[in-house]
């Protein structure tokens, strides 16, 4: 079995460009848990399919492919919505949880990173970290990348949205998004990301060296 990387957080905290940089550097596998409840919905609303029909939605997430997720597609703001919709579903999480599972079993090793990695899906990883930052400065990394993408954006509805997401992932009953006990906490509120990456390395480095 692989070395396991396990990274949560809420969004726009920054977790996402940390696992594809730690990915990269020591050669593991990235997965971005997010995109499989993305996924799943994109293929409920391909096939013009109820999202509140949970054994179909289960159905769904028994059959998708890990493989090749497209993150640019997948960022889309109405599957975002659709995901949103079936994620509460605990069928449909049980099932993208075993398949997460499967994943971080690859050789040489894993990173996955989501919402409850460290608490559910990969208890016993040896790195657990929590990517953090204060919900106004998220917000502000959403505006400024809307903008710098040649969009138009309202900041005042970003921030609203940030937090709705807080509010709706941390007060879920199943899987709530929180620290696991054992997780390094990372706040990048005033954090570069090369100075997070640092930080990650010597915990990554200090428990590869462990084994």
């Amino acid at each position: 079995m692989g070395f396991v990387i396990a990274i949560d957080g809420p969004a726009a905290a920054g977790k996402g460009t940390l696992s594809r940089r730690i990915a990269k550097t020591y050669g593991f596998q990235h997965l971005d848990t997010g995109l499989t409840y993305r996924a799943t919905a994109k293929a409920l609303l391909d096939a013009g399919l109820p999202l509140d029909d949970e054994e179909v939605a289960e159905r769904m997430a028994r059959e998708l492919h890990l493989g090749g997720l497209d993150r640019s597609v997948l960022s889309r703001h109405e599957i975002g919505e659709a995901a949103s919709k079936i994620a509460v579903m605990p069928s449909v999480r049980r099932a993208l949880v075993e398949a997460q599972q499967a994943f971080s079993r690859r050789e040489p090793g894993t990173v996955l990173d989501g919402r409850d990695i460290g608490t559910v899906v990969c208890p016993d990883a040896p790195v657990k970290l929590y990517v953090t930052a204060s919900s106004e400065v998220r917000a502000k990394r959403r505006f400024d990348e809307i903008i710098a993408g040649g969009g138009e954006a309202d900041f005042g509805a970003i921030f609203a949205d940030v937090k709705k997401r807080d509010e709706r992932d941390m007060g879920r009953a199943d899987s709530p998004l929180r620290p696991a006990d054992d997780a390094h906490l990372l706040d990048t509120s005033e954090m570069s990301i090369e100075a997070a990456f640092q930080a990650a390395k010597s915990l990554i480095d200090a428990a590869l060296n462990k084994d």
